[in-house]
């Protein structure tokens, strides 16, 4: 499973780490009018003169069109990319994005000299639809025996399964369910690879009206289109489960478990998130009240997309406005920092895996104009892992001016309590088919601070995302370097983690704190 990371290109807004609504600048705003007055207008160049035919010579790709927002400026480039050998699919005139088909391999070059398109790049490399695998691992299913036995050791007033759960006492949500569960005003919406809503801990929290399948990059709203197939991944269902599983005497518990759950579908059976279905479901929570968003995934087919390269840079600019977008109506932006023990801060990174779905080669990027998304864009909160001993995952991405917050997203190191003394170092969810399992990544790290966020909501409903989020800094339990990760063999404080108490590069602004966001 792909996962999302976050940039030191961004400033913090705060004293204490939390990037908060600075804007990239490198790239033009979303919103920004064009310098050309009136509608596009097809350049007298090749692009005008592309036609449905010419369009027969390559695969199938599809493609983002960036231009002014509005309808006339939709229109107008929805023209010109049938005159370019094109078909539109929707448009998102809210933020001057449209998505479009071709398979004319001048496509992109085309659209991107017609009048008024600000960028224009292809969303993948493979064909639609893509004949490609990905990995996207396997949880460790939940025994029979474990059920007995937690179900036997749990405490009054806990969820069977909640004697496993390492991770709610972690962040003090045990605690903190004494105060409140949260709120059903909340909606939480997981953009990922679909929810199982049927499953028995997630159904009572389900909210049908803010869920949809994306996949395409055109909302797909038929009932159960945001379920994922036998064939497809667990992993939105476990994210779900973990965020707003609901207290009801059975399974597990939610770290908000009192709140609502979406599931928004981008995933593609074979495991990619393409920039199209991003879109679409930022899009779609900023259309239907979602107050918190959780992205544990990274934008395929390339971890890192670089701004020198205009498809790839096109793909930036169309999930910064998307992402915004959401922000804008109300909704925090959560997303994973990402499992390839990346130090996000250096200079260069070595990318061996991009693009994705077709033929990956290495390549050194310059982290200065290469980008993953949508986590390294503006307000998006990055989210570092923490295994059950409270130090940071092995696998977990770090960058001192790039974490934000950490939580527990498990580790291979076994762990045990005085309940339950064999209880997994990873983190136990729901999987589809009412089943329960094991999964650790920061992929299971940001759910925790999504739940945390949507209690900061819950109590006050009223506060905007940057008010959310700088709660969520303020609350979380500072935490400072230490072994056995970031300290050198001579004893001192490696690099990559330096930084004081209130921030530094492997635990950002601290570990989060559900008992402090509902009382505090």
């Amino acid at each position: 499973m792909a996962h999302l990371r976050s940039g030191r290109r961004r400033a913090l807004a705060l004293p204490v780490g939390l990037a908060l609504s600075v804007s990239l600048g490198f790239l033009p705003s979303g919103t920004a009018a064009a310098s050309e007055a009136g509608t596009i207008q097809a350049a007298s160049s090749a692009a005008a003169t592309h036609t449905a035919a010419a369009a027969a010579d390559g695969p199938a790709l599809s493609y983002v069109v960036n231009t002014r927002s509005g309808r006339a400026a939709a229109d107008a480039v929805g023209k010109a990319i049938v005159k370019a050998g094109g078909t539109v699919l929707t448009s998102y005139q809210q933020i001057g994005v449209t998505v479009a088909y071709s398979k004319d391999p001048g496509f992109g070059a085309a659209i991107r000299r017609v009048r008024g398109v600000e960028s224009a790049g292809a969303t993948r490399t493979a064909p639609l639809p893509t004949q490609a695998t990905a990995d996207e691992g396997t949880p460790k299913a939940l025994t029979a025996a474990q059920v007995a036995a937690a179900t036997a050791d749990r405490a009054a007033g806990q969820d069977p399964l909640e004697p496993l759960q390492w991770d709610l006492p972690a962040i003090k949500a045990d605690k903190a369910h004494k105060k409140t569960l949260g709120s059903r005003d909340v909606t939480v919406a997981v953009i990922d690879t679909g929810v199982d809503d049927t499953h028995p801990d997630i159904a009572p929290n389900f909210d049908r009206k803010a869920s949809v399948n994306c996949v395409t990059g055109k909302p797909n709203t038929a009932d159960g289109a945001w379920r994922p197939t036998a064939a497809e991944s667990p992993h939105g269902t476990h994210v779900a489960g973990e965020i707003a599983a609901a207290k009801n005497g059975i399974g597990v518990t939610g770290v908000a478990p009192g709140v609502k759950v979406a599931g928004i579908k981008v995933g593609t059976t074979a495991g990619f998130f393409y920039t199209e279905a991003v879109v679409c479901g930022f899009v779609w929570a900023a259309e239907h009240g979602v107050d918190v968003t959780n992205n544990s995934y990274y934008t395929d087919p390339w971890y890192f997309n670089c701004t020198t390269d205009p498809d790839q840079k096109a793909l930036v600019e169309a999930v910064t406005r998307a992402s915004g977008y959401a922000e804008k109506k109300g909704a925090v932006n959560v997303a994973a920092a990402g499992n390839e023990a990346y130090d996000l801060a250096s200079d260069s990174i070595t990318d061996p895996s991009s693009p994705n779905d077709t033929t990956p080669g290495d390549r050194v990027i310059d982290t200065s104009k290469c980008f993953d998304i949508p986590t390294e864009l503006p307000g998006v909160v990055t989210v570092a892992a923490t295994g059950a001993k409270g130090l940071k995952s092995s696998f977990s991405n770090y960058g001192r001016g790039v974490i934000d917050i950490a939580a527990p997203g498990g580790d291979s190191t076994s762990y045990q309590t005085p309940q339950a003394p064999a209880v997994n170092g990873s983190i136990l969810g729901p999987l589809p088919g009412g089943t329960w399992g094991y999964m650790s990544g920061t992929s299971m790290a940001t759910p925790h601070v999504v739940g945390v966020a949507a209690l900061i909501k819950s109590r006050h409903p009223h506060a905007s995302p940057l008010v959310v989020k700088a709660l969520l800094a303020a609350e979380a339990d500072k935490t400072s370097c230490g072994a056995p990760y970031d300290i050198d063999r001579d004893g001192t404080v490696d690099a990559v983690c330096a930084g004081s108490k209130l921030y530094n590069g492997f635990y950002g602004v601290g570990m989060a704190d559900a008992l402090d966001a509902v009382t505090k």
